[in-house]
Order: structure tokens, then sequence, then C-alpha cells
């Protein structure tokens, strides 16, 4: 088996989705170092929770890449709330913490690429481009129009949603398709100028389901379910640099989300 260290790790990652750009308030990369540690086996999820870092101890992973930065603000004291307690086990057990959040969802091939790619879009670009071939958001179209309800059971089908919640359905035909992984309130306004037939996204609130009308219609499949494939992203970018490496899905992560 090759090699590899945590360094060596991160380096992966940000050759694909590099640091620059992430967002200013976003946290991206190191979590938690374990200097140039060499690393058993890496470990992915989309939060870091003392679960997944169990699990990983469990699976002889000293590397976890999450899509989810575990610190966002500073750690000013190590207390019993979770955050602190997913830092103390890490530490204890010489696990280095990564996540690669805003800066993988803004990479063409990210996130939202990911989404397009699972509903079978085509001719894909960038919702909101920063100029750099990078920015938030993916429109597509399909081979063929299908009908709203039909693609909103391609949407339960592939997303297994707990709840999917959309605005008023019509009988306009779904050809062009706007994504946005996470919380994408804030490209409405943009779907509906790039003549969007639908906009499928999360974290919507009540007064957004206003924004939609008879020619355009909104879709939230909730946070977790909408970026849950970028394990798979990760997944091709560190097996095609080490091809013989173990590379683990966390197998007991859960949307914290529940719905009766």
């Amino acid at each position: 088996m090759q090699t590899v260290t945590s360094s060596d790790i991160a380096k992966y990652v940000e050759e694909y989705a590099p640091l620059s750009l992430q967002e200013e308030w976003d946290n991206c990369g190191w979590q938690l170092t374990n200097g140039d540690a060499i690393v058993s086996g890496v470990m992915l999820c989309i939060d870091i929770t003392e679960t997944v870092i169990s699990e990983a101890i469990e699976k002889n992973c000293n590397f976890i890449l999450s899509h989810h930065p575990l610190l966002f603000d500073g750690l000013k004291k190590i207390t019993d709330e979770p955050i602190s307690g997913c830092v103390r086990i890490a530490i204890e057990h010489n696990i280095a913490l990564y996540s690669a959040h805003t800066n993988m969802d803004k990479v063409f091939n990210g996130v939202s690429g990911r989404m397009c790619k699972k509903l079978n879009l085509n001719n894909c670009k960038i919702l909101e481009s920063d100029c750099t071939n990078s920015g938030f958001g993916m429109i597509g179209t399909l081979n063929e129009p299908i009908s709203c309800m039909d693609f909103l059971k391609q949407l339960e089908y592939t997303f297994n949603p707990i709840c999917l919640k959309h605005s008023q359905i019509s009988d306009r035909k779904i050809k062009t398709i706007a994504v946005c992984g996470g919380s994408g309130s804030f490209l409405i306004s943009k779907a509906k100028e790039l003549c969007a037939d639908i906009f499928v996204t999360s974290d919507l609130k009540y007064h957004d389901f206003f924004k939609a009308d008879k020619r355009f219609i909104l879709a939230d499949i909730g946070h977790f379910e909408s970026e849950q494939y970028t394990k798979e992203i990760f997944f091709e970018i560190l097996s095609k640099k080490m091809p013989t490496f173990a590379i683990l899905n966390s197998e007991k992560e859960h949307n914290p989300i529940y719905c009766l």
C-alpha cells in the first residue's frame, strides 16, 4: 500500500477545489491537523460528529474529510458541548480533520455539478459565475421535457428526501433545471432570470415560496439530501491519486433532521 501523509490528502483536495474559492465567512481547510502524519485511512462524511469520529477510530482511519467545517467560530474553551467533544476525541486519537465547503460548492464539478449529474442534465453551466469558471449553483437541461409531477418523482427517487417541499405545480413541462446544493434561496432570482422551469435547492423559507409563479417552480429537497453526493466527489478525487488506499464513506452519519 502506498504511503500517504495528511498534507498529501489536503493537497489533492485543494488541487480540485482551491481554498481561494471559499467565501469570506467560511472556514475551509484544516480543522485539526496532525502534522505530517502517515495516513492509515480516510473517512468521508458531510458532517463531523462524535459518532463519525468513533467510526473512524473503529475502522483505523486517522483522517476525516468532511464537507461542512466543524469549526466556524473561534473555539475559546473545551466544554461538554458536541464540537468540543469532537475536538477532544480527535486530539486523543491523533485524527486529522479537514473540510472542503464553499470551495467545493463553487467549482464547476462540485456539489451542484454532482446534482446535475445525478439528474442527467445536459449543457450545464454555473448559475451565478464569478468570472473564473466558478460560482454557486448550476443550470442545465433534460434531453426531453417531462411533466412536473414526473420530475418531482425523479427528485424523490434520486435524493430520497424526508420531505420534498415545493411550490404550486402547473401543467407546464419541465426542461430547464437550476440547482444549488445547500442553502440556495439567494439564487431564486437568478434561476428565474435564466428561464429555469424549476429550481431545486434547500432551506427555503415560507416567504421564498411566494417568489414562484405559474411558469417557475421551487423545490426544497433538504440540506443534507442536496449535498449527500459530495462524498462521491471526495472519493473520486482521492481514489485517482491513491487507487490502493483505504477510503471509506461513513456508514453511521445521518441526516440530523427527522420527520414523522
